[in-house]
């Protein structure tokens, strides 16, 4: 979803209406103002406002009198960054992005499945960056980026099928897989050969190559990639194929002892 399509409320009660608002908000990048959230809110009037203000009274948003503009609030912040910190693979991968990036100068992707959608938790920024639309934070679709189908070729049948439900196989370039059989003949070759191409597939002259991060039971964690720009040829990013798949194991070894987010979630109750 772009931030100026439609984003019609989701059916899961108030809090998640709210929660979708909250997300709104946030997809736009920059304080925004109610007249600009309205029309792609899919709520009515009213009902906006309401979530609207519960979210700042909350500390989730914050509102600028001034401008009478909303941007997500300090305490989301917080909660971000305890999320980063105890859900997310960054802090455990860092030192083997770092020594990766060292190594072939290029730029690095760190990701893990949410809904079936690619979260990006981390980057590595080329020598010479390449203007891209991944960055840390962001959420991208999974069937035509080289982590997502390196997540989505490992998964387990039943998780398999609720993230291809949540795929819009939207057209993004003339090489996007653009509908379920492809995507699965995709996955398969995958699994063959053990890593992941993004061949121009979401945004034109950008390639990757991508492995996933499976735990010892075989679960996915995340994936790892390497991008390339404009004028990078299929063999010279297939040369780094050895190289991230030797990495991407490095870090499923030493997150070992990393819990799932559902985990925690189980201890804390």
């Amino acid at each position: 979803m772009t931030k100026h399509e439609s984003h019609p409320a989701k059916v899961d009660g108030t809090v998640g209406r709210t929660l979708t608002v909250l997300d709104l908000v946030a997809e736009f990048g920059r304080p925004v103002r109610f007249a600009e959230l309205l029309p792609v809110s899919g709520l009515p009037k009213a009902t906006l406002y309401r979530f609207l203000q519960t979210l700042t009274n909350q500390g989730m948003l914050a509102y600028d009198d001034e401008r009478q503009s909303y941007a997500p609030g300090l305490r989301l912040v917080r909660l971000a960054h305890a999320a980063w910190a105890q859900s997310s693979l960054a802090p455990i991968a860092a030192p083997y992005l770092d020594a990766l990036s060292a190594k072939t100068g290029q730029t690095l992707h760190l990701a893990q499945l949410d809904q079936g959608m690619v979260l990006y938790v981390d980057k590595r920024n080329a020598a010479r960056p390449v203007e891209m639309f991944s960055q840390s934070g962001k959420v991208g679709p999974a069937y035509c980026t080289g982590v997502g189908k390196a997540m989505l070729a490992y998964l387990a049948p039943k998780p398999l099928e609720a993230a291809i439900a949540h795929q819009s196989f939207h057209r993004f370039t003339k090489t996007t897989l653009a509908n379920e059989a492809d995507l699965r003949a995709e996955l398969a070759a995958i699994r063959t050969r053990g890593y992941a191409w993004d061949d121009e597939e979401h945004e034109p002259g950008i390639r990757c190559v991508a492995a996933p991060i499976l735990s010892q039971s075989g679960r996915v964690l995340g994936a790892l990639s390497i991008t390339a720009g404009h004028g990078a040829g299929h063999d010279a990013l297939e040369s780094y194929a050895p190289l991230i798949l030797e990495t991407a194991d490095q870090i499923a070894k030493a997150a070992a002892n990393w819990r799932f987010p559902e985990q925690i979630r189980e201890e804390t109750r």
